[in-house]
């Protein structure tokens, strides 16, 4: 793939990893295996509150193919089929789930030096398409959202995002929820031999006039541990500490807790995962 300004969804992400991925105040186990003819097979197990949730997933690559099928608790059937490069820059993406006889999709996702385009379609009579399209080059890029439905005539999303990227900095400004929401974010790397990494987040609503501003950062103490925090306007604060126990396997300890409200319980959360 030739570097470029990437797909849409790329857009903030650096921000938003460093500031809500790995957080979670459940219990989370997930172990991978892989069989001599080269299929991996993922269970996952989840409990939130009193509610236990699992699914198993296979995933198995033949050339440019790789085919991912995942059952879950509630006898749902999700079967994606990747077609990578069947021409330079080109990805195809079929999904399906069963029962549901009108979850078919269609994606296709384009990368060049100066574009990133993904379009998709449901298979159905009047579908829903979906377009996104990101033009500049890996400094400078802007790019849009939207999603049309075919049934009622509307748009039901349109979204635009502008990201700025240079050696340690990444700066974005997107508008959602049709131009009802405005976020801003920032990451910044500190010191790339320790990972050290600073981000921010600022969302402003207009039709409520309230705004969400979350700061977070994280260290790598080691080669093998990393520990990273994060705070809000309204008082929550969370931090998590991931340990790679093993190539490839971590444990991951994550806890909340509402400083303004220290009477209530603090949220804790525990995810391992176990690969070969």
């Amino acid at each position: 793939m030739v570097k470029g300004p990437g797909l849409y969804s790329e857009i903030g992400k650096k921000a938003k990893d460093l500031l809500y991925k790995d957080y979670q105040s459940d219990h989370k186990f997930t172990l991978t295996t892989i069989t001599s003819a080269g299929v991996a097979i993922t269970s996952t197990g989840s409990k939130k509150g009193e509610l236990f949730l699992a699914d198993v997933g296979t995933k198995f690559t033949n050339k440019n193919i790789t085919t991912d099928v995942k059952v879950d608790t509630n006898s749902n059937l999700l079967t994606t089929i990747t077609v990578d490069e069947p021409a330079p820059g080109l990805k195809a993406i079929f999904s399906f789930r069963v029962p549901d006889q009108r979850s078919g999709k269609v994606e296709l996702q384009y990368l060049h030096e100066y574009a990133g385009i993904s379009t998709s379609f449901g298979l159905t009579a009047n579908p829903i398409v979906n377009f996104s399209g990101v033009f500049g080059n890996s400094t400078l890029a802007l790019g849009t959202d939207l999603s049309f439905d075919t049934a009622s005539g509307n748009f039901t999303k349109c979204n635009a995002g502008l990201s700025f990227t240079n050696a340690d900095l990444i700066a974005s400004l997107n508008l959602n929820d049709k131009a009802d929401t405005l976020i801003a974010s920032y990451y910044h790397i500190v010191s790339p031999l320790t990972k050290a990494a600073v981000g921010a987040e600022l969302s402003h609503s207009f039709s409520t006039n309230g705004n969400t501003l979350t700061f977070g950062t994280q260290h790598a103490l080691d080669p093998l541990t990393s520990v990273k925090a994060r705070v809000d306007n309204y008082g929550k604060a969370s931090a998590l500490i991931q340990h790679e126990w093993r190539p490839k396997s971590t444990i991951t300890i994550s806890g909340e807790v509402d400083t303004s409200a220290i009477d209530k319980t603090a949220k804790v959360g525990l995810a391992l995962a176990l690969k070969p």
